[in-house]
């Protein structure tokens, strides 16, 4: 299953605000999704930015992919991700 962090968009016409979530990226913008990270809202100045930095981590970690629109949210909130190896390389044997 390929996995995206994205946003999902919430309020009403003119008033947007989303939620930063984690969702199979086969299911629609606004539809279900595996876990909510965080929120951004556009409407107020300066723009509200609340980002879970343990759980995107988790994530990204896993193999997660970023929307061009939340790497942006998470670059601006100064989360450095990077991609760990969870395996151990093979030893050679003799």
């Amino acid at each position: 299953m390929a996995v995206h962090i994205r946003l999902q968009r919430r309020g009403t016409r003119n008033r947007s605000f989303f939620h930063l979530v984690v969702s199979d990226h086969k299911s629609a913008r606004d539809g279900q999704f595996i876990e909510k990270l965080g929120y951004y809202d556009p409407n107020i100045e300066p723009s509200a930015i609340q980002i879970d930095e343990e759980r995107t981590k988790y994530w990204f970690s896993k193999g997660a992919q970023l929307s061009q629109t939340a790497k942006k949210l998470v670059k601006i909130k100064g989360l450095t991700l990077t991609r760990e190896q969870t395996t151990k390389p093979s030893e050679k044997k003799k």
